[in-house]
């Protein structure tokens, strides 16, 4: 019994010990301690300084080791792991990313490249020390505030009393836990002067600049904010005709990562080239060489839509502000940043007056001391409390001027003199010493009095100081959005089965439509009259007896379907025209009226608007007496697909067969130049160049002499040195004024361009000759403005007719001398007016208006150009229009 008792005891005992602990209360707080860890000593920066934990030691950790020397580099980062606890590994990457930016830290070594993506070499390989930079705005112990390290061995900074914006000029990257930050890095120039802006009041704008250059569009930038997105280009520029070159890369990117990507696109059939080639050493180089009739225009715009050749890059300013983590934008950033580094400088000021105060103090109680002989009073003094007394019972008749109270610790400095001192004392310049002290103690205050001045200057001398070769990188520029459809290479075969309704790739043993993408829409036309646009693929079912199968381009208002139709099983017969610009994917379109039995007589697609002449063939039946008849496509407006259009005829059709191709009736298309994006387009967006036709060209002349005339296509990239960009008119002669450096004179010449296929450049191949000016106006006239010869009259300005001084001659032609005396300035003038400025086209354009409203009494209407024929009568037709 006694033990079945003890036994009991014992349960209860364990039982009462037992406890029920929660695991969802452990791990709340576990990993909300775990994700402040990391968020407050791993991943953000704090707004202070603009470093993370790990920067902040490395940077302490080099000025405790800098002499001036270089120091090994694992030298370096095993004294920082006195301050820091998460091993080596850490604080060598953080150190290379450091000296990757080239601004803090001088390197000496292999220590990688940004450009490439090599590896730094192993620590004990590589050195460093802290540049001039970073010991002139980083430290500053007297303004430090100092905290125990890990261990509790040593002192480490709280915040490094950073005098710049570093975060901005350096940039941050760091994921934690529930959030992230991207800051982009800056300018050094713009930094600084968006500082003296918002010091002086003015607004200022800051925008990224990389240490790998390219092309940035920052329209969306968002000043940094989360929803911002900034894209970025490679430089790429052409050659030759079938080779690119890449010369810079997006931030972000390296040179091999790049290369993959072009190549990948290549295997993937979405770009074609022959080879690449990766000549990159101090700057970046990648040749990119093109097979033959494949357009450069085209394979830039498909490396930037389908290669790393663009990339897009979201930022997201967040910083460590009084322990928390903050969204701030770059603009809010460099306001606090420049305020704390006016408060620093502030600072610095007033401890440096305190020291000079100081020594006036003590430089004024050295020469009373001395000057007055109070030495001699302390000779029969025989305790320190009489010494002290005596001196200062000395000193009072004499330190009415002083700043201050004299101290006990004052006058124990006095007795630490030493005699060979006094001995040698020289008043005069002991005065001067205080004067030169009071010269300083004023310039401090002044300082003081205007620190927002002092601060300005204080920029304006980083400025001069580090700021050669830190201009801008990467150029600023808006975009042109880059239509994937247009710019990829048809990499596989469109095929179709008309009879059972199939288009497809893989229907390789039917009819061949064309060369394709896999990203192309295709767009189907049946007998019935349906239509459908699908997405290219294998093989896709779009209805029996399929009439036109085609790659189908959105937004094209210049391909015309022109079309004649049965309305049902025995209704009217009608034709239109119409366009394609918009539809829903894998949705079928009736372009009949829905009527059963409807069929399609006759259908052409046209891609410029073309319309035809066909001959329509009625049967036989009854009183018809005219079974016959022409039917021209140019006398039926274009509209919309959903029309029903215009009767032809109301009798059965036996056949439609074509009797005339047609001419475009679609009016010239009118491009225009956007400078901004320098691309052509048809949106209205910058300067109207012309209206263009079928066979019309661009003429570019560039600064380096070149003219040549090209196409206008809306994927033609144009560079900065084009000076002409216009419409070209045959047999407008092209003047120029060019410098001939073997003959040391300026040259006139006119000519005109005799291959138009061909790129002439129409000055002298010497490499000092250059292009002064260029007209394409009839009569182009100049001015010339005379060197004035030492010791006589300066010659009057001279204006010359360049059409009367040289006729037109070869391309290659040298010219005629333009003077034998020296020039100073050579002005463009107003041409004089040139009347009959018609081209040929223009004037038949002009006739056919004129006798289209002396027939019908109106004038044409924008879009209706229509095709007149005298010949024919409004009766030859008789049924058509009856609607």
């Amino acid at each position: 019994m006694e033990e079945n008792q003890e036994g009991a005891h014992e349960e209860e005992h364990l039982e009462s010990k037992e406890e029920l602990i929660k695991v969802t209360g452990m791990y709340k707080d576990w990993f909300l301690d775990y994700a402040s860890y990391v968020i407050l000593e791993r991943a953000v920066p704090a707004i202070e300084d603009g470093f993370k934990p790990v920067q902040r030691r490395i940077m302490h950790s080099r000025k405790d080791l800098d002499d001036g020397r270089y120091n090994k580099v694992a030298n370096i980062v095993g004294h920082t792991m006195q301050y820091h606890p998460h091993g080596d590994a850490s604080i060598g990457d953080a150190m290379v990313q450091i000296g990757q930016k080239d601004l803090l830290i001088d390197t000496q070594g292999n220590w990688g490249n940004i450009l490439t993506g090599d590896r730094a070499a192993a620590p004990r390989y590589i050195e460093a020390r802290l540049s001039k930079f970073a010991l002139e705005v980083l430290y500053s112990p007297k303004l430090t505030e100092w905290q125990l390290s890990y261990d509790g061995r040593k002192q480490e900074p709280v915040n490094l009393p950073v005098k710049f914006p570093m975060l901005l000029a350096q940039g941050a990257e760091g994921i934690a836990v529930g959030l992230s930050t991207r800051i982009l890095p800056h300018n050094f120039h713009e930094l600084i002067d968006a500082s003296i802006n918002h010091l002086r009041g003015k607004k200022f704008k800051i925008f990224p600049d990389f240490p790998t250059g390219g092309i940035a569009d920052i329209t969306n930038y968002n000043d940094g904010l989360r929803g911002g997105r900034v894209r970025i280009r490679a430089k790429i520029n052409q050659l030759d005709k079938n080779t690119l070159v890449i010369n810079e890369i997006p931030y972000g990117t390296n040179t091999s990562s790049l290369i993959d990507s072009v190549l990948k696109a290549n295997d993937k059939g979405k770009i074609k080239i022959k080879k690449i080639e990766d000549n990159t050493a101090a700057d970046v180089e990648i040749l990119i060489h093109l097979p033959n009739n494949i357009s450069p225009d085209k394979t830039i715009d498909a490396l930037y839509a389908f290669t790393q050749c663009e990339n897009s890059i979201a930022p997201l300013g967040c910083v460590i502000i009084d322990h928390k983590p903050i969204f701030l934008g770059v603009s809010e950033i460099l306001r606090r940043s420049t305020d704390h580094t006016l408060y620093l400088l502030q600072k610095e000021l007033e401890i440096k007056l305190e020291e000079l105060e100081e020594q006036w103090h003590f430089a004024s109680l050295e020469r009373i001391f001395i000057e007055n002989r109070i030495y001699r009073d302390i000779e029969d003094e025989e305790t320190w409390d009489g010494v002290i007394q005596a001196i200062d019972k000395g000193l009072k008749p004499f330190t009415k001027h002083l700043k201050r109270a004299v101290t006990v610790e004052d006058i124990t400095r006095l007795t630490e003199i030493r005699i060979k001192r006094i001995s040698k004392f020289d008043l005069d310049k002991a005065q001067q010493k205080i004067d030169t002290l009071e010269g300083d103690i004023a310039q401090i205050k002044h300082h003081l009095d205007n620190i927002v001045d002092f601060a300005v200057d204080y920029f304006k001398k980083l400025k001069k100081d580090y700021g050669e070769g830190r201009e801008r990188k990467t150029e600023l520029r808006i975009f042109d959005d880059i239509e994937a459809t247009k710019v990829v290479i048809r990499n596989t075969k469109l095929y179709v089965n008309r009879a059972e309704g199939f288009v497809g790739t893989s229907l390789k043993k039917d009819e061949y439509v064309t060369d394709c993408s896999d990203i192309d829409d295709v767009i189907c036309f049946t007998g019935d009259g349906k239509m459908m646009v699908t997405k290219v693929d294998s093989k896709t079912f779009i209805g029996k007896d399929i009439i036109h199968v085609a790659i189908f381009k959105k937004k094209d208002k210049r391909t015309i379907y022109n079309m004649i139709y049965r309305d049902g099983k025995a209704g009217n017969t009608y034709v239109k025209r119409f366009s394609v610009t918009s539809i829903t994917r894998d949705r079928e379109y009736d372009l009949t009226q829905r009527k059963k039995d409807s069929k399609i007589h006759y259908f052409s697609a046209n891609p410029n608007g073309e319309a035809e002449v066909v001959t329509v063939f009625l049967r036989q039946m009854g009183s018809i007496r005219k079974v016959k008849f022409d039917l021209d496509f140019a006398d039926v407006l274009i509209k919309g697909r959903k029309v029903k259009g215009n009767i032809v005829t109301k009798y059965s059709i036996k056949r439609i067969e074509l009797k005339e191709e047609g001419v475009s009736t679609l009016k010239p298309r009118r491009i225009w130049f956007d400078e901004t994006v320098k691309r052509l387009n048809v949106d209205e967006r910058g300067e109207l160049l012309g209206e263009f036709r079928g066979d019309d060209r661009l003429l570019i002349i560039t600064q380096d002499g070149v003219a040549k005339t090209i196409k206008p296509e809306l994927t033609t990239r144009f560079d900065s040195e084009i000076i002409v960009l216009e419409k070209w008119v045959k047999d407008k002669p092209i003047s120029a004024i060019y410098w001939e450096p073997e003959k040391e004179r300026y040259y006139v010449k006119r000519f005109l361009i005799e291959n138009s296929d061909k790129e002439e450049r129409f000055i002298s191949d010497h490499e000092d000759s250059f292009l002064e000016l260029v007209s394409t106006d009839y009569y182009p006239i100049a001015e010339l403005v005379y060197t004035k010869p030492k010791g006589k009259e300066r010659r009057e300005n001279e204006e010359i007719n360049i059409k009367e001084f040289i006729s037109v001659k070869g391309v290659k032609a040298l010219g005629n001398q333009l003077t034998t005396e020296k020039v100073n300035q050579i002005n463009l003038l107003d041409p004089l007016p040139y009347e009959n400025q018609n081209t040929d086209e223009e004037k038949e354009e002009s006739k056919e208006e004129s006798e289209y409203k002396e027939i019908t009494g109106e004038d044409i209407k924008s879009g209706e150009i229509r095709k007149l024929d005298n010949n024919s009568s409004s009766d030859s037709q008789p049924s058509l229009f009856d609607d």
